[in-house]
């Protein structure tokens, strides 16, 4: 345990999460975010907490798979903790397959899960119509696999903000910083650095995302597409997310948003008359590589950044939690090489 002072910057799902590892090991933490809680992307709407492909496996691969397996606790605690819902499900996921190649790659990948995500998941191909809640697939069989989780990113961090406050803990929209400072600030913060530094850092990406009402609280998420299909636990499925580098308006959605619901639709019948109760856009914090930064801050004595996390930010957020609470409370640095800040 220990009696550290840590400030967190950002009230997003890595600060939050930060906060409440640091929370966990004993430091005193204030969360500052002039905007609120989950105020950018972390206050979306879709929720795919999906693994990689299970070949070339490296440490971004090794770290996100590391974090899926600790989810299950991760949340479990906090809903516990805060007697909130947080969406967290480990319910599956299925993808069509498209060609006679693409079975065979399906079936090789199933060896490799095997191998890499041991007993913890599998990978598998099984007849369509073994899956009455899928996606139509040209081969008639679809992968399988049971790593893929659901959450609600919305519901997911007001349970962060609960569990929080039953530690005295609330988001403040300013204040003075205190101890070590942990910058978590998303896009806006790696527009910052890019200006400071005078070279791209980071940007914020567009997607576009919707929410239908349709009740399949059990059934797995489907990705089809290049579609997320995600069944919610209150009626809802989540569907995204567009991806655009080139924008002009990042909070509103637009055509593309109405081709993406129209190729879920054909790409899953069910949800033909499905009603869209919402339409989203935000940006994402993407850095300049895709990878996320976490570490220290090169020339800024005890500061720390965690940013980047793009489009795995809920996926990879109970390691990047513990990697960072080590880094700043026991000066232990467990943080990928690939996922330094370089400035």
């Amino acid at each position: 345990m220990t009696t550290a002072d840590i400030t967190v910057r950002g009230a997003g799902i890595f600060g939050l999460s930060i906060a409440w590892a640091c929370v966990r090991r004993g430091a005193r933490v204030q969360i500052i975010d002039p905007n609120g809680a989950a105020s950018g992307s972390s206050g979306g709407i879709v929720g795919a907490l999906a693994p990689h492909v299970p070949e070339k496996w490296d440490v971004k691969k090794q770290f996100q798979l590391d974090s899926l397996l600790m989810a299950r606790a991760f949340w479990s605690e906090i809903e516990d903790t805060s007697g909130t819902a947080s969406g967290y499900a480990r319910t599956g996921r299925l993808q069509p397959i498209l060609n006679a190649r693409g079975l065979e790659l399906a079936k090789t990948r199933g060896q490799n899960a095997t191998e890499l995500w041991g007993a913890h998941a599998t990978w598998s191909v099984l007849p369509s119509s073994d899956a009455p809640w899928g996606p139509t697939s040209p081969t008639g069989y679809l992968v399988h696999d049971t790593l893929s989780a659901r959450i609600h990113p919305r519901m997911a961090c007001a349970a962060l903000v609960a569990a929080l406050a039953t530690k005295g803990i609330r988001v403040k929209t300013d204040g003075v910083d205190q101890g070590q400072t942990l910058w978590a600030t998303g896009v806006p913060g790696l527009e910052k650095m890019s200006k400071t530094y005078s070279r791209l850092i980071g940007a914020g990406e567009k997607g576009q995302a919707a929410l239908l009402q349709f009740d399949a609280p059990d059934a797995p998420q489907i990705y089809v597409d290049n579609v997320h299909i995600i069944p919610h636990a209150n009626g809802t499925v989540g569907i995204g997310s567009t991806t655009e580098r080139y924008f002009d308006a990042p909070f509103e959605t637009d055509d593309q948003l109405d081709a993406l619901i129209e190729r879920t639709r054909a790409a899953l019948p069910v949800l033909a008359d499905a009603p869209v109760l919402e339409r989203w856009a935000g940006l994402r914090p993407r850095s300049h590589n895709r990878a996320p930064m976490l570490g220290a801050w090169p020339d800024q004595k005890r500061h720390f950044i965690a940013n980047g996390g793009f489009k795995i930010g809920f996926g990879i957020a109970p390691k990047v939690a513990e990697v960072m609470a080590d880094l700043m409370l026991e000066n232990r640095d467990a943080i990928p090489e690939a996922f330094g800040v370089t400035l």
